[in-house]
């Protein structure tokens, strides 16, 4: 078989077939390492940890630790995420080359063949992983006016003397913070009520005002109209809001309203195979294709745009590309996803709104990191956690983090749901004292208290 594509979907695709017995080849037109590592969630991570930390020094006081004020050197920032990603590139580039491996850009000739430059490939089985790239420019003089994408906003050697973010997806919210955090002034324009118009109202709506209550201009309910370079030479962005025509300028601008799938340039018509230039490469259960003997994995499928998805659908195609199996990829607990703002955010399972858009009963409580010691010790007491269960029988079918930690706290519960627990279960779990992770336990608990009367399900036996 050969797989289109060496990023985290496509690697894990090829590793799992080989070690079935399969025959192999990588096809990739580089550079090699995937977006998660060159452009995506290592790089980025890696600046918001120092944007991070220079926040926590400049509340040192609070917790009577009397510091100066530091100073944030850019240059070296920008060194130190160029050698990490060297390291986990040349480390993932390690195991990509213990395939054949084609370098350059592929397109069908056939359902069977493959042509890579000048060469032609045959394979009876074929998976495409090829990811996705940010979404073109959709804003009246954006493109005369200049920009950065997210590609470019990783890569900046210096910070912009100003900032207006474009969108308030994961992508923008996370770095515009840390850029807030780099010292540049930064203002959001942004749709929706609030950022992450995908959460639940309280999640969203929360990170917004926590964010301002740092300083960040977020303009919400806002329609971009237009972009224009001004005669001083700042970036010009109006805007509609509450019926207002309105303005504002910085020095540069962040396009950050999404990606696309890589679905063109293959050719996939040859391969009988669907697909659209927006939503990418439709896929059922099985990670097939319109043709049977094409799979497809991770962002180009337009499903859900994280790596661990990625990897498990990888994984599963390349089983059933190699034994012709029918395995099936269950989405439930897997489109747990997380936001590395400050408060973070992490989702597992149903949210709200989807709980009410599919009409399922549920039970939720929240608890409030204000009220938990070991948040308040830490002076750590912005957001919340929630959780949602069956009011039949307490299994919990969703929770919401948004607070201190959230991601690595969220793991308890992606656990607990994927052996199908209840809340009664989670409450009779010891939880160490005094931690971050016991505050689980008390939505757990309340709920089970309302449940009392329902027996509890046996996890395991």
């Amino acid at each position: 078989m050969i797989v289109v594509g060496a990023g985290s979907g496509g690697y894990a695709a090829a590793r799992t077939a080989r070690d079935l017995g399969a025959n192999v080849a990588l096809v990739d037109q580089g550079p090699l390492g995937g977006l998660c590592i060159l452009r995506g969630c290592m790089p980025s991570k890696t600046l918001i940890a120092t944007g991070d930390l220079l926040h926590e020094i400049g509340k040192a006081g609070e917790l009577a630790v009397r510091v100066e004020r530091p100073a944030l050197d850019f240059g070296a920032l920008a060194a130190r995420k160029r050698t990490l990603v060297r390291g986990w590139a040349d480390y993932r580039i390690a195991g990509i080359e213990t395939f054949p491996l084609f370098h350059g850009a592929a397109r069908f000739e056939s359902p069977t063949t493959l042509r890579v430059g000048d060469e032609v490939l045959y394979a009876p089985r074929f998976v495409i992983a090829t990811g996705s790239s940010v979404a073109p420019a959709a804003v009246h003089g954006l493109a005369e006016a200049g920009f950065i994408d997210s590609d470019a906003a990783l890569d900046l050697e210096a910070p912009p003397k100003s900032l207006i973010v474009l969108g308030g997806g994961y992508v923008g919210s996370e770095l515009g913070q840390f850029f807030h955090r780099a010292g540049v002034p930064v203002t959001f324009i942004v749709r929706s009520q609030h950022l992450l118009s995908g959460e639940d109202h309280d999640v969203g709506l929360g990170l917004t005002e926590y964010l301002r209550e740092e300083g960040i201009r977020i303009e919400t309910c806002a329609q971009v109209q237009s972009v224009a370079v001004r005669d001083d030479g700042l970036k010009a962005v109006r805007y509609k809001q509450d019926g207002d025509e309105r303005e504002v300028a910085a020095h540069e601008i962040f396009y950050a309203l999404g990606r696309v799938p890589n679905a063109c340039g293959l050719e996939l018509d040859k391969a009988g195979v669907e697909h659209h230039e927006i939503t990418g490469i439709p896929v059922d259960a099985t990670l097939r294709t319109s043709n049977p003997d094409v799979y497809a994995v991770g962002d180009v499928t337009g499903q859900f745009p994280l790596v661990h998805v990625a990897i498990q659908q990888g994984e599963i195609a390349g089983r059933n590309a190699a034994t012709g199996a029918h395995e099936r990829a269950d989405y439930r607990i897997s489109k747990t996803h997380t936001v590395f703002t400050d408060p973070q955010v992490a989702i597992v399972g149903e949210t709200e709104r989807e709980l009410q858009a599919n009409g399922i009963e549920y039970l939720k409580a929240a608890y409030p990191f204000e009220e938990h010691g070991k948040a308040v010790a830490l002076g750590r007491t912005q957001g919340f956690v929630k959780m949602m269960a069956s009011p039949k029988d307490g299994r919990i079918l969703g929770a919401a983090i948004l607070g201190p930690d959230a991601s690595d706290l969220i793991e308890p519960l992606i656990v607990a749901m994927a052996y199908g627990a209840t809340v009664q279960d989670y409450a009779r779990i010891p939880h160490l004292h005094p931690t971050l992770v016991e505050i689980l336990t008390y939505p757990a608990e309340e709920i089970a208290e309302r449940l009392r009367d329902v027996p509890p399900l046996a996890v395991a036996k």
